[in-house]
C-alpha cells in the first residue's frame, strides 16, 4: 500500500466492528499516512480512546467544543487528503446523507471536500432496511465510495450481509482513490506465477516462481486506474478489480494469452513459463513400487516469440529474464530475438532478489534504454515498470 504523506481522517461510529478501526489505523500509518482519528460518543463503548490514540499518529477528537482549535471541523475537513469511515452505523449514514451536523464526524464530513470512502456495518436486518439503502443510494449518488458489508457472522451469533468488509479490501479502496489514475485508458493483461506441467494425476514439474511480483503488477496497474486481467497458475488472493483468468500449463497459459491479444494494450509477461513437459502424462499415479526410473521431457513452446512478432501497432509487449550470469547480456538477447518492447531482467542468484522473495531488483531494458530499480519491495519496482512502460509508448 502506497499512503506517503497522505493526511487520513478515521472517522470511528458506534458499533461492535468499532474494534477493527484499531488495525485499520494501524496499517495506514505503516503505510505513510497521518492519520487524525475521530470517536463518536457511542464509538467509545466499543473500542478505548487511548488504544486508538496510541496507533494513530495524533490522539483521538470527539468533541466539537474540547479543541483549542475553535472549529476543529473545518480544519480536519480541509486539510485532509480523504475522510474514511469505519465502521459506519446507520445513524451515521443517515445523519450523513440527510446534511445533518450533530457532531464533531458529521461536522467533518460536511466540511471537506476531500473524496469519502464509507464502510457500513450492521445487522442484515438493518442493512436491507429501505431507508438505509435509499441513504447508501444517496450518497454514492453524490460521489462517496462506499465498501459494501460482507456476509458472515454477526453480533449475537446470527449469519448474514452486514459484517464489516475485510481489513485488506478497505485499506485497497483507500489506495485506489488516492492514486494518479495515470494508466486509466490502458487495458493491461498480466501473466503470474509459476507453470505446473503434470506427470500423473498427483505430481507435476514446476519452478521456484510465487507468482508475488505479478500480483504486485496487477495490483499497481488496477491502482493507477487500468483494466487489468490476470492470467495466473495461482488465482487465490487476487487483488481487488483485477479479473483473473486461471492456467496452469504452459500450454493453457499460451491458449489464455494468444486467445485475448487482440484485446489489450499493455501484455506484461511475469510468469515463469516452463520450458520443459513431461513427454507422456500418465492418466493414472505412477505407484511407488511400480517405479520411476526416468522421465523423458519435451519442450513447450514459447508462445512469447508469437506474440511479440503478432503485436498490433501501439501495443506494448513486456517479457522477464531470470538469470543467474551476464544479466544484461542474456536479457538484451531475448529483447531482440522476441521482439519486445521492453525485457525485466534480474539476477535471481542475489540475495533477496526474485523468486518467492518480498523484494527485487530489476534492470529494465528496451531497444535503446535503461532503467535499473534497486532492490526494493516488489511493489514498488511493479510500479516502476508500469513507469517504464509509459515512458515509451
Amino acid at each position: 500500500m502506497m499512503l506517503s504523506d497522505k493526511r487520513i481522517v478515521l472517522g470511528v461510529s458506534g458499533g461492535i466492528a468499532a474494534y477493527k478501526s484499531i488495525e485499520i489505523s494501524r496499517r495506514l500509518v505503516d503505510a505513510g499516512a497521518f492519520v487524525s482519528p475521530i470517536m463518536t460518543t457511542a464509538a467509545k463503548k466499543f473500542v478505548g480512546e487511548v488504544t486508538l490514540s496510541a496507533l494513530a499518529s495524533e490522539p483521538v477528537k470527539s468533541s466539537l467544543w474540547e479543541d483549542d482549535d475553535p472549529i476543529p471541523h473545518t480544519t480536519l475537513g480541509q486539510e485532509a487528503d480523504l475522510i474514511l469511515i469505519a465502521p459506519a452505523t446507520a445513524k451515521l449514514i443517515g445523519t450523513y446523507a440527510s446534511g445533518i451536523s450533530g457532531d464533531l464526524l458529521s461536522a467533518t464530513l460536511l466540511a471537506t471536500r476531500a473524496p469519502v470512502v464509507l464502510c457500513p456495518a450492521m445487522h442484515t436486518e438493518m442493512w436491507e432496511h429501505q431507508a438505509v439503502q435509499d441513504n447508501i443510494k444517496t450518497l454514492r449518488e453524490r460521489g462517496v465510495v462506499i465498501v459494501e458489508p460482507e456476509d458472515g457472522i454477526l453480533a449475537g451469533g446470527d449469519v448474514g450481509k452486514g459484517r464489516l468488509a475485510g481489513v485488506e479490501s478497505i485499506l485497497s479502496s483507500v489506495e485506489h482513490v488516492l492514486t494518479k489514475k495515470d494508466l486509466a485508458d490502458l487495458k493491461i493483461l498480466i501473466t503470474a506465477g509459476g507453470t505446473r506441467e503434470p506427470i500423473d494425476p498427483v505430481r507435476y514439474i514446476t519452478n521456484k516462481s510465487s507468482g508475488k511480483q505479478g500480483y504486485a503488477l496487477a495490483k499497481a496497474a488496477y491502482m493507477r486506474g487500468a483494466d487489468v486481467t490476470l492470467v495466473t497458475s495461482m488465482p487465490d488472493n487476487v487483488p481487488q478489480g483485477v479479473k483473473v483468468l486461471c492456467a496452469q500449463t504452459a500450454k493453457e497459459m499460451g491458449d489464455a494469452v494468444m486467445g485475448n491479444q487482440e484485446g489489450f494494450d499493455v501484455i506484461i509477461m511475469a510468469a515463469a513459463i516452463a520450458d520443459f513437459r513431461p513427454a507422456e502424462v500418465s492418466d493414472h499415479k505412477i505407484k511407488k513400487t511400480k517405479g520411476l526410473e526416468s522421465l523423458e521431457l519435451a519442450s513447450t513452446h514459447d508462445f512469447l516469440v508469437d506474440l511479440g512478432r503478432g503485436k498490433k501497432s501501439n501495443q506494448t509487449i513486456v517479457g522477464f529474464a531470470a538469470e543467474t550470469e551476464d544479466l544484461e547480456k542474456n536479457a538484451f538477447e531475448k529483447l531482440k530475438k522476441k521482439d519486445l518492447d521492453l525485457i525485466v531482467a534480474n539476477n535471481v542468484s542475489l540475495p533477496n532478489v526474485g523468486f518467492s522473495h518480498d523484494t527485487n531488483e530489476v534492470t529494465i531494458m528496451s531497444e535503446d534504454s535503461k532503467w535499473t530499480l534497486p532492490l526494493s519491495d516488489k511493489r514498488i519496482i511493479a510500479d516502476g515498470i508500469l513507469d517504464a512502460v509509459l515512458e515509451i509508448r
